[in-house]
Parts: C-alpha cells; structure tokens; sequence
C-alpha cells in the first residue's frame, strides 16, 4: 500500500510540475507576443494576450489599456531582447514572471533604449494566459561602495 501511494504522489506531483511548466513556457510566449505586437503596433495581437483591464507601472505614472493602446502608436521599437526569465506561482491561475529586456526604442521622438528590469502578472481566464500588470524601470549602473 506505502508503495502504491507512492507512486500516485509521485505521479502527481510530477503532472503539476509538467502543468507548471507548460504554463510557464506559454506566459513567456506571451510577454514575447505582447512585445512583438506592441514593437509591430498591432493592437488586436496586443489584445488577445493582454487583459481589457491591464494595469501598467512606469516611470510616466500608471496606466490602463487605453494608455497603452495610444502609447503604441508613439513608440518606435527598433528591437528588444528579453533575458534572465523566470517565473512562480503559488496558484494555480497566476503566474508571477520577472525579466530583462534590452530595447532600441523612441517614444514621442524621444531615444528610451536601455535595459529595463520587468515584472508582469499573468492570470488563467478559461483556457488563456492574459497579462493582468505590468511594470517596468529602467536600470542604473549600482551606487559605488563608500
């Protein structure tokens, strides 16, 4: 019987983890899709991996899906470049992913390429992953040792 229940624990445990990491992969295919929509000023792309009620957190203050929509149009990215991924969850249908992204961009004329520090928060609804927030600053060089 222990060895029985053993095996159901372990198989268990093992389908979440394979759960988890598909879901993992499939959040970071979205924070890439929503990228490459918004460098493409695709908004309908930008909407279906993005909630109607996204909230965003910048440097510019906060905003909602209609900021974001009217922010696309006046911002030019020329590339970017996602890195240090990772992600958690303590629930089921939310994901926590933090990352880096190097950009060449303008937005409003004005050069904004760097490397930002991001974080976003993805939520299941139905059978879709949609980013629910988003925030994002951009990196400074570390304050010297005195």
């Amino acid at each position: 019987m222990k060895t029985y229940l053993t095996y159901v624990l372990s198989i268990l445990f093992a389908a979440i983890a394979t759960s988890f990491a598909d879901d993992k992969a499939t959040v970071m295919a979205n924070e890439k899709a929503a990228w490459q929509a918004y460098k493409d000023k695709n908004a309908t792309e930008f909407q279906k991996v993005v909630d109607k009620d996204i909230r965003v957190v910048g440097a510019e203050g906060v905003s909602n899906m209609q900021k974001e929509l009217d922010d696309m149009k006046v911002w030019d990215i020329k590339s970017f470049t996602i890195s240090n991924w990772d992600a958690f969850t303590d629930e089921p249908d939310v994901i926590v992913a933090t990352y880096d992204i190097t950009l060449q961009a303008t937005a409003n004329g004005k050069d904004i390429s760097g490397n930002y520090h991001c974080g976003s928060v993805w939520k299941k609804e139905g059978a879709n992953w949609l980013g629910i927030f988003h925030s994002s600053v951009k990196a400074e060089a570390p304050a010297a040792a005195k």
